[in-house]
């Protein structure tokens, strides 16, 4: 398709695509992010995403255990790495992330979300081990675990293939990986931000063979350093193909890349690239989540991970195409000193059923798998009848 979407026909081709269900191109991407329409174009990703998911805004209960922050690799945009040695660089004995879970569960917790550094001396061993022991002391609570980028590490430190690790792995209570590790897959971009070795050939392999054992994962995209539009569409492009051929991604999360805010132990910034760039804006991740709600056709969901945005842009996102408002949600309240922006690292229940019915949506709590837990009641009818204040 050829044209642009200042160009009121095109505009109207777009809309006709859509509405027909037909598949966007890469062109159609590259031109929806030159539009400066954001109105319409979240009203679009906004139809498309009522269509798949109606008024429902879903979310779990779920916390992260990081067990190690010591790390091979050194990422240009990475905080959280640690080298061996280094003041504040962690690993747990398995015994001590089993403590630090089994004191989250009083809070209905329903998922542990587990990622850690690519540890250079940890045996492969560790890894089945602690899912193991975790799932034994929270059996009720789904265990999603390591990134592709991760299974590609045990595949080294073990001498085993990635469908025999997988298969100990689900043994030992793995229902999921985790969606990281994706980063931007163009290498013009990859090769400036990644210092590991899973590129999309691993990263997509992993992912497919994740699929065929019948897991169902997540799949991201870090936005907003030093890539262009082009290649969000085209790491779209490239998980919408190999979902066509799977089907095996249930949710698509854009991940808005940050800046450190130096309040390190050691004062150190480790993030390489904010020298260069600059955060995305409010109005550019609304556009990312639209235009991704839009060329992703073939996945059922998109998360805006609100920790990452801020709640306002989180909630403005379930008007611009996505359906999940996730992060880690806690049963009761709790004071935290907020960062920079005032983004707090936990929501209460209640709090999170208020932000997602001041938005005008239905919450309803899921579990990893996107079985409903719970449905709650939907916004008050007439309190949204009554002009809102615009949340900017």
């Amino acid at each position: 398709m050829t044209g642009t979407t200042h160009d009121v026909g095109f505009k109207r081709e777009l809309e006709q695509k859509v509405r027909a269900g037909e598949r966007l191109s890469r062109e159609d991407g590259i031109a929806l992010y030159e539009s400066d329409d954001l109105a319409w174009l979240g009203g679009l990703a906004h139809e498309v995403r009522t269509r798949k998911n109606g008024d429902v805004v879903h979310f779990n209960v779920n916390r992260h255990l990081n067990m190690t922050n010591v790390c091979t690799a050194s990422c240009a945009y990475c905080s959280f790495q640690r080298k061996p040695g280094e003041k504040d660089a962690y690993t747990m004995r398995i015994e001590e992330a089993v403590r630090l879970a089994k004191a989250m569960e009083n809070e209905n917790l329903t998922e542990l979300h587990i990622v850690n550094g690519l540890h250079p001396t940890l045996p492969w061993r560790y890894y089945p081990r602690s899912l193991k022991a975790l799932k034994e002391a929270l059996p009720q609570v789904s265990l999603k675990a390591f990134t592709a980028t991760e299974i590609h590490h045990f595949e080294k430190i073990s001498g085993m293939p990635a469908s025999e690790i997988l298969d100990e792995l689900i043994d030992a209570g793995l229902e999921s990986l985790t969606g990281g590790g994706a980063e931007i897959f163009d290498w013009e971009i990859r090769q400036h931000i990644v210092d590991h070795e899973t590129h999309w050939e691993d990263w997509s392999r992993i992912h497919r063979l994740a699929h065929e054992k019948g897991l169902k994962t997540p799949c991201t995209m870090l936005y907003g350093h030093i890539e262009e539009p082009r290649h969000r569409v085209d790491h779209v492009l490239r998980l919408r193909e190999l979902q066509d051929e799977t089907g095996g991604f249930q949710v698509f999360i854009p991940l808005r890349y940050q800046h450190d805010f130096v309040d390190m132990k050691d004062g150190k910034i480790r993030n390489r690239l904010q020298a260069r760039t600059t955060m995305a804006t409010g109005a550019e991740a609304l556009k990312t989540f639209a235009v991704s709600r839009l060329l992703f056709d073939n996945v059922p969901h998109v998360k805006v991970f609100w920790v990452m945005h801020g709640v306002q842009t989180a909630q403005l996102a379930l008007n611009h195409g996505a359906d999940d408002m996730d992060g880690s949600v806690v049963e009761y309240k709790i004071t935290h000193d907020a960062d920079d922006y005032g983004t707090p690292n936990k929501l209460t229940r209640d709090d999170l059923l208020d932000l997602i019915r001041d938005a005008g949506f239905r919450p309803v709590e899921r579990n990893t798998r996107y079985e409903v837990i719970r449905e709650f009641e939907g916004p008050d009818p007439v309190r949204r009848e009554t002009p809102q204040p615009m949340r900017v």
